[in-house]
């Protein structure tokens, strides 16, 4: 059975071939600069010591410094971090930005922690990888499970360590640790913006349109939330748990305080709220795979890894897939799509939106100046669309191209103009 960086590497493989990419560039791109592994100490509640096994991979640092999430989540190994890692090394290259691709995690189930139980693993994270993070060589930031208090927390005890103020050294921190107004809703915004550049070249209007969302975390509620204020008609969204659907649309807002107030999502809601969606029906239960079989106009899969494969592709009817997830479609099961006509919007340019402002971040750090949220919302919107553009006219000017086949072929040739720069006798032992 192929693992998932199995997978993410005969990907890159494919997508390079068809962008004649050199054989010692994708031979180089296959593997990690670097891992670090750490058994994780902390100190429980009730006295006890559990261990806890935490990874942090350097993919590539041919551009820039690594970037990359940490997240908690019991599903982290070693597989995931590197192929995590290789996407995000090509995701900075899709969208210009000077950094390589990393990617940390701890196997955690974080639901089962107290808040000083997290901190101090967040901590404990932290002690274990100060001398394979800073703000010049791999920078952090927030993921599945993570969020802007831990990105402080671990801040901070890098600056305990170092013995001096680093805010550079990772970003999604709070706005008063030196966060970017704009972080949080980013990668849920920077889609929304695809979306919306799609619709665009497509001649549709938001009205017409019904959206289904598998994901109803940070980036798939703002997503939800943007997509409906614009218009867009949001008729499902789920959860681990499962999912809600109402065919007039889904009140979002209601959905999202309802889920904040009991970490679920309803069907059924108390007396007198339903007039807030007053044209529903109804709000029925479903269940994930129902959900990414619906008959909607977008599906957006924006929850783990590995969400459509070639087990159940045949049941997506989605005109449109947005990888709002990392990696939320198969190889296999993308090239179903692809010959089924399917427009999908790839995960290195649809999600992209968090590690934008998180570069932002780290640019305001550095020169200690913050931006205005408008300032952060413009530029993200300027670069996305610059990159967007540039895949849209790339596809259209080669038949047979798929978005994602545009985007890696963007990126691999910056990488490999790089490579070349880097030393012709080390990668190209024929100097071509």
């Amino acid at each position: 059975m192929h693992t998932i960086f199995d997978q993410a590497v005969a990907r890159l493989v494919s997508m390079g071939q068809v962008a004649g990419i050199a054989d010692t560039v994708l031979a180089g791109l296959s593997r990690p600069k670097a891992m670090m592994y750490a058994s994780l100490p902390v100190r429980m509640d009730d006295g006890s010591t559990q261990y806890f096994d935490a990874y942090r991979c350097h993919y590539s640092q041919m551009l820039g410094p690594s970037k990359g999430g940490i997240r908690f989540h019991p599903g982290v190994d070693d597989g995931e971090m590197r192929a995590l890692g290789l996407w995000m090394t090509i995701k900075c290259a899709v969208v210009n930005l000077p950094y390589g691709g990393a990617k940390g995690g701890v196997v955690v189930d974080p639901k089962l922690l107290s808040r000083m139980e997290l901190e101090r693993l967040s901590r404990a994270y932290m002690r274990a990888m100060a001398d394979f993070v800073g703000p010049d060589l791999d920078i952090p930031a927030p993921d599945v499970y993570t969020n802007e208090r831990i990105m402080g927390w671990m801040r901070d005890e890098y600056e305990v360590i170092k013995g001096g103020k680093f805010p550079a050294v990772i970003t999604g921190k709070p706005v008063n640790l030196g966060g970017s107004e704009g972080r949080f809703e980013a990668t849920g915004r920077g889609a929304f913006y695809c979306i919306e550049f799609l619709r665009a070249k497509k001649g549709r209007v938001p009205e017409d349109l019904t959206i289904a969302i598998q994901g109803f975390g940070n980036a798939g509620y703002h997503l939800a939330r943007l997509l409906a204020e614009a218009g867009y008609k949001v008729v499902a969204v789920s959860d681990s748990q499962g999912g809600i659907y109402c065919a007039q649309g889904l009140d979002v807002e209601l959905v999202h305080e309802r889920k904040i107030a009991t970490n679920q999502l309803h069907p059924n809601y108390p007396e007198g709220s339903v007039s807030r969606c007053e044209n529903c029906d109804s709000y029925k239960s479903i269940s994930n795979e129902e959900l990414l079989a619906m008959e909607v106009d977008i599906l957006v899969p924006a929850a783990l890894e590995n969400a459509i494969t070639k087990n159940n592709v045949d049941a997506v009817r989605a005109k449109w897939v947005v990888e709002v997830a990392n990696g939320p479609i198969s190889h296999d099961a993308d090239q179903v799509l692809f010959e089924r006509g399917t427009v999908v919007i790839p995960d290195v340019l649809a999600n992209a939106g968090g590690v934008i402002v998180s570069y932002f971040e780290w640019v305001q750090n550095r020169a200690g100046y913050p931006w205005s949220l408008l300032d952060v919302q413009s530029r993200l919107k300027e670069k996305l669309e610059a990159a967007f553009e540039e895949m849209w006219q790339f596809q259209h000017q080669k038949e047979g191209v798929s978005f994602r086949q545009a985007a890696y072929a963007k990126a691999l040739l910056h990488l490999q103009e790089v490579f070349k720069m880097k030393g012709t006798k080390e990668y190209f032992a024929n100097g071509d």
